[in-house]
């Protein structure tokens, strides 16, 4: 990623924030539209796992100029993740699903340079988690 990816990741995630718990509705609603297998490995009552959510992608966006900042607790994730039955193929999905609820919440303002950005974050981030959790290969950037 570069600093102007970055910027375009961090701006656009603000204009998300105030909204983050509609977000996160529509984040499950499509994970479980497109994958409903995975539905199992989460609770009934998805409140908290919301909010879990909303916060870790607060974290992430705002450590991006630093990624040796989140990068501990990003490996720590990525293999408790293995213990609820997450494998790599699931990664793919989890990131459809994020940018589609991106595209969704920033309406006009989800623009193809953001969505590359924000592309280039999660393969970034994911590929790392990957890494960590089986041993694959890292993401390049």
């Amino acid at each position: 990623m570069n600093p102007a990816q970055i910027k375009l990741v961090q701006e656009s995630f603000g204009k998300v924030a105030p909204i983050s718990e509609q977000a996160a509705v529509i984040f499950y609603d499509r994970l479980f539209e497109v994958a409903p297998a995975v539905k199992a490995m989460f609770p009934a009552d998805m409140k908290e796992q919301r909010r879990k959510l909303m916060t870790t992608l607060a974290v992430v966006v705002n450590g991006l100029s630093n990624l040796d900042t989140i990068l501990p607790a990003a490996s720590a994730l990525a293999k408790r993740h293995v213990n609820y039955g997450a494998r790599p193929e699931h990664y793919p999905v989890v990131g459809g699903a994020l940018l589609w609820t991106l595209e969704k919440g920033l309406g006009p303002a989800w623009t193809p340079d953001v969505a590359a950005a924000w592309t280039a974050a999660y393969g970034t981030l994911s590929g790392y988690m990957i890494s960590e959790a089986y041993g694959g290969p890292r993401a390049a950037e």
